[in-house]
């Protein structure tokens, strides 16, 4: 068994720390088997307390330590596992100047200092600075810093760190040196350091107020031609930045560098943002319009950092979403702005639904602002980032876009410069509105989806139509008892023509189109008035809060919504209603021996299938809405709203439905499909990418038919397509069909691409969620290929990761030889890499969710995990909630 129990860390227990640091500076001797830094700060005693002088620090050789100037001896000092304690009388104010050596070549685990592809780069959130020196390693320390970087010039000619570069020089023997000064205060994990042989695409960018600002994408010379859509995209966020948020960048240079070993996304450190390459490099034959659209949000996500998150930045990691789930909102609208605002709702709601939803009612469930953690990267979540910013959104909606401004603008100047909490930002939007938003508060102290029951009845005679809301939210671990949540609940009420009716609640002004209800009781009656004929209700409209709807509609109501509702999200979401009904049935069908038969279920059938049809038909309008309201609903949100999960009925039932579907409307659907094919030039636009979309969802439902001319199709797309994305979605589609055309293909796409490694991370995915019965095997014996690393996050999470977590159907097979693999795998990767460790062994703690046998065998992999000496704090954590 696992040696200790890690230390438990509290909410409770915060306080500020005894000194304040005034400032940093840093030296960074760099170098191939050691790396020397030695820090000198300036510390300060707060207020008249006694209390030692505890830094943080971890893998480090102590050098040298010397206070005022004066070394001290070994007895003046105590080095922990992870702290280094003065053990004597300190003055007030005094420097501090501390030599350590470390080792970048060999840090696996991506944290604090360490090498990628020759190049040196560093990760420091959320604790990663303890790796490369001793210093108060947490948010509220925030400081100022000065760094020299010093190395070989030939080998790494360029020397990156935060703010301005303001000396440099040269030191013999190929050396040089560069001192960067950064001109505001920060905490530890905003630290960057880059130092390579890297390429450099400039361009700049002239503020609201005038000022010219550089800006600079490093990366290896050979992808110096995939920066464009990178460059212009963070010149897009810059402005809208300004525009919306009235946020303007402070510095006079604002640097990207892509490393292709990261743990992230990205970094939003200041002024010198590392990030993963996958969200830096595109070109129309490598990136795929999923790519485009994610680099455009990433790189707008990390650049809003700026003001939400650096600026501004939390006191301590619980409140790690004060940044995070008010930036991800930013992000979110600003790429609906860029792109399809409605494509762009759905997806996050089905990113919540499919994912935090089941976080939410699992052992790792946390509330947005967790009241404790061991170890704190197991908490940059789902619930802390999109959770976090749905949470966000309700308050935007709930003040509205002209309050919710003034809000940002008074939190930003009340607190610039600061670390503060969750608390801070609610503050601000409730002095300018004058709303009390108390009760809201729930929302980031209470984990868990609240559910939301709507009974509604119709009074011809009176002309009123009658919704009861009934709110509830399921015990967690550690939060058995639930108080009640301030909802809000955006309602609208359709006509039997489509159009929608003017809302007017009982004793109160006309509302519009669309009511804001605000649900605060267990138990709430609105009674809206002069409602001529009975409507059909469109509850929840864009997803106005974070909840599950019960609301028993029928068959031919949710059709009707999936036709005619005027707000596109529900619209979308009555689809999948109706067609989560439709499986759910289909799956019962499975388990009680029978074949998944849809003709056998004509009452739903008919009605989604004639709503399927009328959406191919449709001419016009946004084709990216209309791709994504052609979508079954994902098998996660299927297992989701299953007591017990059943992964094969599931995928079976399914598939069974998309033929069903593809047999019924093949003409049609081979109709959509060539008027939509790309001819001519290639764009990166809404309408092209919604073109692209629709034809390829057609595509898909064809490939299910498995025949000659679907075959030849997708092989001729794969082969002939000028871009990423008809290409990948041409393989993805050959891959769950048996025949020579998928190896060739496959075969073919490697021997093309084999130098460019994320397009070998394409490669990997694609093979790893195929459906076909030898799946695992093949995983396996990838692992072993020259094209995987099972050091590189990004290999890992394409090809492991695509398995265990993108390919249910086959990581759940009954043997249970998917969960040994994932075992494998987590236990490997444990001492290399905990962070990835971690991630990679979610699926496994799920196992309440699914029957006996499986249960039995997803515990027996967990305890084989838990009996692993030396586990990490990462994977202990996981693994022993998972267990409890």
């Amino acid at each position: 068994m696992n040696q200790h129990t890690p230390e438990t860390v509290y909410l409770k227990d915060y306080h500020p720390t005894p000194f304040s640091v005034d400032a940093i500076k840093l030296h960074v001797n760099l170098g191939e088997e050691q790396t020397v830094v030695t820090s000198n700060l300036t510390l300060q005693r707060r207020g008249d307390g006694t209390h030692p002088l505890r830094l943080d620090g971890q893998d480090l050789e102590l050098l040298r330590i010397e206070l005022n100037g004066k070394q001290l001896s070994d007895a003046e000092y105590e080095i922990g596992a992870e702290s280094l304690t003065l053990m004597l009388d300190l003055p007030d104010r005094f420097e501090l100047e501390i030599q350590t050596a470390i080792q970048p070549h060999l840090n696996t685990s991506l944290e604090g200092l360490y090498q990628s592809s020759g190049n040196f780069c560093t990760q420091c959130e959320a604790e990663g600075f303890r790796k490369i020196t001793y210093f108060y390693d947490r948010p509220d320390v925030m400081t100022l810093f000065t760094t020299t970087i010093e190395a070989d010039k030939e080998k790494y000619p360029v020397l990156l760190s935060n703010g301005n570069a303001v000396a440099r020089g040269e030191l013999g023997k190929g050396r040089h040196w560069v001192t960067w000064e950064d001109p505001f205060k920060k905490p530890s994990y905003l630290f960057a350091l880059v130092a390579g042989r890297l390429a450099c695409i400039e361009d700049n960018f002239t503020t609201k107020s005038g000022r010219e600002v550089t800006l600079q994408i490093f990366v290896e010379a050979h992808n110096a031609d995939k920066c464009d859509h990178a460059m212009a995209s963070l010149k897009r966020a810059m402005k809208w930045d300004e525009e919306v948020f009235g946020r303007e960048y402070d510095l006079d240079i604002y640097m990207i560098v892509a490393v292709d070993d990261f743990n992230m996304g990205a970094m939003e450190n200041k002024g010198l943002n590392v990030f993963n390459s996958k969200y830096v490099l595109a070109r129309q034959d490598t990136a795929t319009d999923t790519d485009f659209v994610n680099i455009e949000s990433v790189i707008g996500h990390e650049y809003f950092h700026n003001w939400s998150g650096n600026r501004v930045t939390c006191r301590d990691w619980f409140q790690l979403s004060l940044k995070e789930g008010f930036t991800v909102f930013r992000d979110q609208q600003f790429t609906a702005d860029m792109f399809s605002a409605t494509v762009k709702r759905i997806d996050d709601v089905n990113r919540l639904r499919s994912y935090q939803f089941i976080e939410d009612a699992g052992p790792m469930a946390h509330p947005v602002r967790p009241e404790s953690y061991v170890e704190i990267n197991n908490f940059y979540t789902l619930t802390v980032y999109e959770k976090g910013a749905e949470v966000v959104r309700m308050i935007y909606n709930l003040l509205g876009r002209e309050a919710f401004r003034k809000g940002t603008d008074l939190y930003f100047e009340r607190h610039d410069g600061q670390a503060v909490t969750t608390d801070d930002f609610v503050q601000a939007m409730e002095d300018v509105s004058g709303i009390d938003l108390a009760q809201f508060k729930r929302w980031y102290s209470q984990a868990g989806t609240p559910v939301l029951a709507c009974e509604s009845a119709y009074d011809a005679d009176a002309k009123t139509f009658t919704l009861k809301v009934e709110q509830s939210c399921p015990p967690t671990p550690g939060q058995e008892v639930k108080e009640l949540f301030h909802i809000p609940l955006t309602v609208g009420l359709l006509d039997p023509t489509g159009r929608p009716v003017p809302l007017k609640l009982q004793g109160e002004a006309a509302l519009g189109q669309d009511a804001v209800l605000h649900v605060k009781q267990a138990q709430e009656r609105f009674v809206f008035t002069d409602v001529a004929q009975r409507p059909v209700p469109s509850l929840l409209r864009h997803f106005s809060a974070p909840v599950k709807l019960r609301h028993d509609y029928r068959v031919d109501e949710l059709a009707f919504l999936m036709s005619k509702d005027t707000d596109e999200f529900n619209r979308w979401d009555a689809g999948q209603r109706l067609g989560l009904r439709l499986i759910l049935q289909l799956v019962e069908q499975l388990q009680r021996g029978e074949q998944a038969d849809s003709g056998k279920l004509v009452e739903v059938y008919g009605p989604y299938s004639a709503a399927f049809a009328s959406l191919l038909q449709e001419q016009g309008g946004d084709l990216n809405f209309r791709a994504a309201a052609l979508q079954l609903p994902s098998e996660n949100y299927i297992g989701a709203s299953m007591a017990v999960i059943d992964p094969g009925a599931i995928f079976e039932a399914r598939w069974a439905l998309r033929r069903a579907l593809a047999r019924e409307h093949e003409a049609l659907l081979w109709q959509v499909f060539g008027r939509n094919a790309e001819d001519g030039e290639f764009y990166i636009d809404a309408a092209a990418i919604g073109r692209r979309a629709l034809k390829n969802s057609c595509l898909a439902y064809l490939a299910t038919l498995e025949d000659e001319q679907v075959i030849h199709t997708a092989q001729a797309q794969a082969g002939n397509a000028n871009n990423m994305t008809d290409v990948m979605a041409a393989l993805r589609n050959l891959m769950d069909i048996d025949c020579p055309e998928r190896l060739e293909a496959i075969d073919r796409f490697y021997g093309k691409w084999q130098d460019d490694a994320l397009v070998v991370d394409k490669w990997l995915t694609l093979q790893a969620v195929s459906r076909l019965p030898d799946t695992l095997d093949h995983v396996k014996g990838l692992m072993q290929h020259a094209a995987f690393s099972i050091k590189n996050p990004n290999k890992v999470r394409a090809l492991i990761g695509g398995f265990v977590s993108g390919n249910a159907y086959r990581f759940h097979q009954a043997d249970g030889a998917g969960y040994a693999f994932l075992a494998d795998q987590v236990t490997m990767l444990d001492r290399l890499n905990p962070q990835v460790a971690a991630r990679l062994v979610a699926p496994l703690i799920q196992w309440r969710r699914y029957d006996q046998r499986r249960q039995v065998l997803m515990q027996q992999e967990l305890h084989r995990i838990m009996a692993e000496p030396e586990l990490s704090k990462d994977v202990f954590e996981v693994v022993s909630k998972g267990l409890a």
